[in-house]
């Protein structure tokens, strides 16, 4: 009911109840004055029946003076009920209301007398009392409507407050706001909601609190989250799944998991989670995310309201990687001692059954024997160092060194190789640069590719030596004109033991190792070495290191 609908009807259910009240009032004093003047007729009619004349020639006197006293019609007749005598109105003539009174008379010709009193006078005083009433009436439900409509305007109002209070119960500048208590009814009500909302408040902040930190938490997971609910929608999705997937971020809940990545492997695996209620951990590739790898853990979302499940995506392809990288490392390394270890066995084998006397084939056999044992050393050694330099044990702090002073010192041991092949070493521009580092290993990176360079070149080739300064950094170019490297092969020559012609590096004496050990010194140096190439054209390694002043 509205606030002008109570008003009204504050004033018009009183209002009619007090109207009908007055005419109640007013018909019962007409009723009770009426019966009041028909007691006196009748009483005055006896009276005067008592004092009837005997004679009847005095009859009309008596009646006149009777009628003055008695304040009323009076009408005589006789035992045949023929009128002798009257005075006074007539009700029939007049049209008025009159009540009638009769008595009758002894001993005299006389036979009844009858009084007539008009109900004029009765009527007039009821409804003067009527509208006395209603006058009354109307002015006190005026003044009760006046007073309910205050009230309820006040009630109203304080009704308002404690409704738009409670609707704002997680308002904190509403529920700051101090009510007005009063000692009643309402006042314990807003005490109560003052109260309940001061515990809501402290509620709502620690859930606030609890719901910020797994937000920030899930957010800022390495792994891939992502929540959908019984339909597939997605209800949650952090920004390392989202990036894994190449979707565009922040992702919008509600949309449909299979317009957000289209994988059935993903989608079975929720759906089997949701189905089921239990844990699901499979190992899936994505193709949406670049054919990476992911071991997906998905499980039904505990405690939630609505059904749906959670899938942690933890990127295993670096893992599968080195995991394929230990496996050929292995069989590399398998490969690379078997290869020495059958040749030095297998002259040993042929000396001691007797061609240790051969003069002509023992020394041949020896010197094999010799050079397959240095293999098997400079593959300890580089396999030594490389384990050095991922461990960084026995590294001294690195301090400034000159790159055109170790480019120096890695060209004398080259030069004798570089002779036999009839390689010529060009140095181009080579600015006076220092980087920080470890002298022996950054020596030991050109003396690497510098005997890659010379090996791999064709006779009487050339090999490039360049160095520049290039924003702040130095930049160190080593080009030959080589067989170079086919490139379906680039990505994979900094790996242990890879080899672009296995053949042709066994037969020049390489370990396989001599690349990865570069890029390993170069990297902990702070500085990245590319390659480019093209078959038959030649290679270029480029190494860029931050310079010192």
């Amino acid at each position: 009911m509205t606030f002008r609908s109570r008003i009204i009807a504050s004033f018009v259910i009183p209002a009619v109840f007090s109207i009908a009240a007055d005419f109640y009032i007013a018909r019962f004093v007409d009723r009770k004055e009426s019966a009041s003047l028909k007691n006196e007729l009748v009483i005055r009619a006896r009276i005067l029946a008592a004092q009837a004349p005997v004679e009847q020639s005095s009859l009309e006197a008596w009646v006149k003076n009777a009628a003055e006293r008695a304040e009323a019609g009076i009408t005589v007749s006789d035992r045949a009920g023929k009128v002798l005598a009257e005075c006074g109105p007539d009700a029939g003539a007049s049209g008025e209301e009159y009540l009638y009174a009769a008595a009758p008379v002894n001993n005299s010709p006389v036979a009844e007398i009858r009084l007539a009193a008009s109900l004029v006078p009765v009527h007039a005083y009821s409804t003067a009392l009527f509208y006395r009433l209603l006058a009354i009436s109307l002015i006190v439900c005026v003044l009760a409507a006046i007073f309910a409509y205050r009230f309820l305007k006040w009630l109203s109002g304080r009704t308002a407050r404690l409704k738009d209070y409670a609707e704002h119960l997680l308002d904190p500048n509403v529920t700051a706001q101090v009510l007005t208590v009063g000692n009643d009814a309402l006042g314990d009500l807003a005490q109560s909601l003052q109260r309940t909302a001061a515990r809501f408040g402290k509620l709502v902040e620690t859930l606030e609190l609890e719901g910020a930190r797994r937000e920030t938490i899930l957010a800022s997971m390495l792994e891939g989250v992502l929540a959908v609910n019984k339909d597939l929608r997605v209800t949650f999705c952090n920004e390392s799944f989202a990036r894994a997937i190449g979707a565009r971020i922040p992702v919008s809940p509600g949309i449909s998991l299979l317009e957000l990545v289209r994988d059935p492997a993903l989608m079975d695996i929720l759906t089997q989670a949701l189905a089921t209620g239990a844990r699901v951990e499979r190992r899936i590739t994505l193709l949406s995310a670049a054919d990476h790898s992911f071991e997906v853990l998905a499980g039904p979302l505990a405690g939630s309201p609505q059904p749906g499940a959670l899938a942690i995506l933890h990127d295993v392809t670096q893992l599968e990687r080195l995991e394929r990288v230990r496996k050929d490392f292995v069989a590399n390394v398998s490969h690379e001692l078997r290869t020495p270890l059958a040749a030095i066995r297998g002259y040993t084998e042929t000396l001691l059954d007797g061609a240790i006397d051969d003069r002509e084939n023992n020394r041949k056999f020896l010197e094999i024997i010799m050079r397959q044992a240095t293999r098997l050393t400079n593959i300890a050694a580089d396999l030594l160092t490389l384990s050095e330099l991922e461990s960084n044990k026995g590294a001294a702090q690195p301090r400034p060194i000159s790159v055109s002073a170790a480019l120096e010192s890695a060209s004398h041991t080259v030069e004798a190789a570089a002779e036999v092949r009839g390689i010529i070493l060009k140095r181009g521009r080579v600015d006076d640069l220092y980087v920080n580092g470890w002298e022996l290993r950054f020596e030991q990176v050109f003396v690497n590719l510098l005997d890659n360079a010379v090996k791999f070149s064709r006779l009487n080739g050339e090999v490039w030596i360049e160095v520049q300064s290039v924003d702040g950094k130095a930049r160190i170019t080593i080009a030959d004109s080589g067989i170079g490297i086919p490139s379906e092969d680039l990505p994979r020559i900094f790996e242990r033991f890879y080899r672009v012609d296995k053949a042709r590096s066994r037969d020049v004496g390489g370990t396989g190792l001599g690349l990865s050990i570069v890029k390993h010194v170069i990297e902990q140096m702070g500085g990245t070495v590319t390659v480019s190439s093209r078959l038959g054209e030649g290679s270029r390694f480029t190494i860029v290191v931050p310079a010192v002043t």
